[in-house]
């Protein structure tokens, strides 16, 4: 299972909201990803969380900075819009964009020709689950604005038109550090066939194995648990290793 280092940036500072919203500052980007770097990160997700809500332009250059202290593929989104938005993430040292609200609530063919101009495995969408009776429904904006479309229909459309992985994140155990939704991560894992990364509600490494052993997704991104250092990435990886789903 990868790990990932997930930035959640209100620029210039990375943040740690709770539910999404009543943000913490905790460090800069470049910093953080240095860190995490070091400590064996697979991947590092940058995610401008106010750029869709403020309605404004991705801000490049903490991007660029935290892409310099990185050998590791590097994934960022945040307010993109176009082709040529995303143009510019891949020349400021993106090798993968995160798509959520402009595909969700305005125009779902951008999925499409994204991936075929920039190549499926390039292109990530972010799903914000939130509960809804028995069944989930997709949010944006930070987990503010209702899409009144279903996880799961939208996670096979976005497969089929063309995404590489899914970033599946839940509205209602984000930064709660209480365990994760693993039904939620459990029937999208079950439903596509593209990798499947879970994110929201780490709180200890005994939630990681328990994710693992019951939901099996194919990456693992994470936040309050390192941004606090609660753990750190080679103690989640050594976790992984010595308890492996099947046990």
């Amino acid at each position: 299972m990868r790990i990932i280092a997930k930035l959640d940036v209100k620029p210039p500072y990375v943040v740690k909201p709770v539910h999404f919203e009543g943000l913490r500052k905790v460090g800069e980007p470049r910093e953080l990803a240095r860190k995490y770097y070091n400590q064996g990160a697979d991947e590092v997700f940058y995610m401008d969380i106010v750029a869709s809500l403020y309605q404004r332009d991705i801000v490049y250059g903490p991007i660029e900075a935290a892409a310099k202290e990185l050998f590791i593929p590097f994934a960022v989104g945040g307010g993109v819009r176009d082709l040529e938005g995303m143009s510019r993430l891949f020349h400021s040292g993106a090798d993968k964009v995160v798509i959520n609200t402009y595909a969700l609530q305005h125009d779902p063919s951008l999925i499409d020709r994204a991936a075929k101009q920039f190549g499926a495995q390039s292109i990530v969408v972010s799903i914000e689950a939130k509960r809804s009776g028995d069944d989930w429904e997709c949010y944006s904006d930070c987990g503010r604005e209702r899409s009144g479309k279903l996880v799961m229909d939208w996670a096979r459309e976005v497969q089929e038109r063309g995404a590489g992985e899914l970033l599946v994140q839940s509205v209602d155990h984000d930064g709660r550090q209480i365990g994760f939704d693993i039904d939620l991560i459990r029937n999208v894992k079950q439903l596509v066939s593209i990798p499947v990364v879970a994110a929201s509600g780490a709180g200890s490494l005994e939630h990681i194995v328990k994710l693992a052993r019951e939901a099996q997704p194919d990456a693992l991104a994470l936040a309050s648990l390192l941004h606090y250092d609660h753990s750190d990435v080679s103690a989640v990886k050594a976790v992984l290793t010595a308890k492996s789903p099947s046990e």
